[in-house]
Order: structure tokens, then sequence, then C-alpha cells
């Protein structure tokens, strides 16, 4: 039986970058980058980002932000400062509140310029999503410079600000760079509950297995925060023979809160709850998680969402030979008013899985 999705490698400049505890001094230092940063317009098509320079003891040696486009990235701004102010940014560590970008646009890459500069650090709160701006962690890492990059770094606090401050724009960035999967579990007629709210199991065993085979293969598993309060899953991945590895981040999308004893929690960590309900922004805090491949599991609502912002990437709709007649729908109102206005699918391929059928699609 044909599996569509492998397990895939790792994106080019997408590896994920040592966890480290910062230090006060740089702690302090991206707090004040934040600030920085906020000085910045933020009505451009570029970032708000902010630089802060600090030398072997923790001293500033200098600060920047990004003024709009055409300007000096905060980078440049900051080895500018750093000079009129007669320092040496030789040894010293650059801490930015988004990735130093490898791209040649108006500017030139602030990853070269800082590698040039002979920083011996550089400490980043997000990656850049860009598929030609983003991986300046990993170049200025593969020149043999210190890179402590993303919320495993920097902690969950100081990413989520730095979310916060560039939401819009990092979501707009984000959107070709994360791969969104809709996974969709269905009777003949499109219900994935019956009307006593039921669903284990509408498909057979063979389907579940080649979910989890799906689930191994992808960086994130992602439910709403009502899934998670009715069926309390687990959202791992346990294909049957594969040997244990690590798991998917297991993401939670909504307001409401996740208990404290709901199994997706786990205990190794990997748990994120994104408290949001724009799909764009979800996927913002998927990339900055260095998530690049995502199955989105349900529920009905949060699906509708994704479909609706055409923001899901591939369709695998399981189907069971079986009729219920009443119960949720897979699916909710679209907006949708006449046949013209239907979403349309291009089927990749169809697999039988058991009793059951696998439909894989794109969007046409």
């Amino acid at each position: 039986m044909h599996d569509p999705h492998p397990p895939q490698p790792a994106a080019a400049g997408t590896a994920p970058l040592p966890a480290t505890v910062l230090p006060a001094a740089e702690h302090a230092a991206l707090r004040r980058a934040l600030e920085l940063a906020a000085r910045g317009p933020a009505d451009t098509p570029n970032p708000q980002v902010g630089c802060v320079l600090l030398a072997p003891d923790g001293t500033t040696l200098g600060e920047g932000h990004h003024r709009g486009a055409g300007t000096p990235h905060a980078e440049a701004d900051a080895l500018a400062d750093a000079a009129a102010r007669g320092h040496d940014p030789r040894g010293g560590t650059a801490v930015v509140t988004l990735e130093p970008c490898r791209h040649t646009g108006r500017t030139g890459p602030c990853a070269r310029a800082l590698r040039e500069a002979g920083v011996a650090r550089v400490v980043f709160a997000l990656p850049d999503p860009g598929a030609a701006e983003g991986g300046g962690g990993a170049e200025l890492a593969a020149a043999g410079i210190d890179v402590a990059g993303g919320p495993a770094a920097v902690g969950e606090e100081l990413a989520e600000s730095a979310l916060d401050l560039i939401g819009p724009w990092y979501a707009r960035a984000a959107r070709p760079a994360v791969h969104v999967i809709l996974k969709t579990a269905t009777t003949l007629d499109g219900r994935v509950a019956a009307a006593d709210g039921t669903s284990r199991w509408i498909t057979g065993p063979a389907a579940r297995e080649h979910a989890h085979r799906v689930r191994a293969g992808v960086d994130a598993i992602v439910v709403g925060t009502g899934t998670v309060r009715a069926d309390d899953p687990a959202l791992t991945a346990r294909p049957a023979g594969a040997v244990a590895g690590p798991q998917p981040l297991r993401v939670a999308v909504g307001r409401r809160p996740v208990p404290a004893t709901a199994r997706i929690r786990g205990s190794d960590g990997r748990f994120l709850q994104a408290t949001t309900h724009d799909p764009a922004l979800v996927i913002a805090h998927l990339a900055a998680r260095g998530v690049r491949r995502a199955v989105l599991e349900g529920g009905p609502r949060l699906g509708t969402a994704f479909l609706r912002a055409g923001a899901v990437d591939e369709l695998h709709a399981y189907l069971a030979p079986v009729h219920l007649g009443a119960g949720a729908a897979a699916v909710g109102d679209l907006g949708v008013t006449t046949i013209d206005g239907a979403l349309r699918w291009r089927t990749v391929h169809v697999d039988p899985l058991g009793e059951d059928v696998l439909l894989v699609a794109r969007p046409a």
C-alpha cells in the first residue's frame, strides 16, 4: 500500500538550533531589542526588528532598529551605532528579535554583516520563515558562530512577545513555509460523530494505522481546544513497527484553557497552545517553532476556519462505508452559496485501506 507521506528531511537552513538558557544579560538585551523594534513603523511591508550588541562582559556596544523599507536593517543600524560610540563588536553578541536575513534586497544580508563584523554569538527570538530570507542562523552557525534561536532557545515568553509585535507580517511570511494537511475521517454521508457525540471508531484499523504513519512524518499535530476537552487525545504518532523517536509538536488552538491533566500536554515539553482562532496566526505560531509540515485533525470548526481562509494545502479524507444520517458534519458553513463557488480539489490518488478508502487531494 502506497504511503503518500513518508518522513521528510528538514529543509535547507531549517535544522533546529540547540536550545539554551539565556544568560541574564542576553535576556535583558532581548527585552530591550523588543522595545527598540516597537519604534519602527508598523504599516510598512517590512517587519519591526530590534537589535542590541553586547560586549563579552555583557555591556551594551550598540543598539539599532529598522525604520522602514529601504533603511538599514536593525543589525546594520546597531553596528553603525557601535562604531559611532567607538566600540568594536568583535567577540561580542548580537541579540535580535528576528533571525538575521541572508537575502540581498535594498540592503545587504544581515547574517553576512554580523559575520564580517566579527561577532562571536547571535541570539534571535524568531526564525525568519521567508524562503529567501530565512536560514541566516544556520549560515552563521556554519561559519563557526555560536547561534541560539527560536522559542526553545530564548523561552516562550520572549518569543511570544516578538510574535505579538510582528504577528500580521509574520503570518503572511510564514504561510508558504508551512504545509498544512487537513485530515478528516467520515462516514459516506460526511459525519464525524453520531447524534450522541460518539465517534470511535468510524474508520477501521488500517485507516488509523495509516494516519499514525502520516503523523510520524510531520512536525506538528493540530486540534482545537474543543476536541481536547471532548476527546482528551494524546496526539502521539504510534505507527506499528516504528522505532520510537521524537514526537511531533502537539498543538491546541483556541482560547479555552487546556486542563493540566489533558493528555495532549504530555511530559516531553512538546506542547503548544495557540490562543487564537485566526488560521494565519496559527500558522505563524507553527513557523516560529520550525514546523514545516502539520496535520490538522479537528474538530470541524477548526477545519472549516482553515478551509475558509484558503490555508489547507492537502486533504486526507478517510471514508468509511457507513451511514449515520445525523450527527456532526466534517465541515461547517464555508460561505458558499452557489455551485460555482464550491471549493474544488484535485485528486492526487485514492488508496483502499481495509474496508475504508483514503482520498488524497490538493487545491484545484
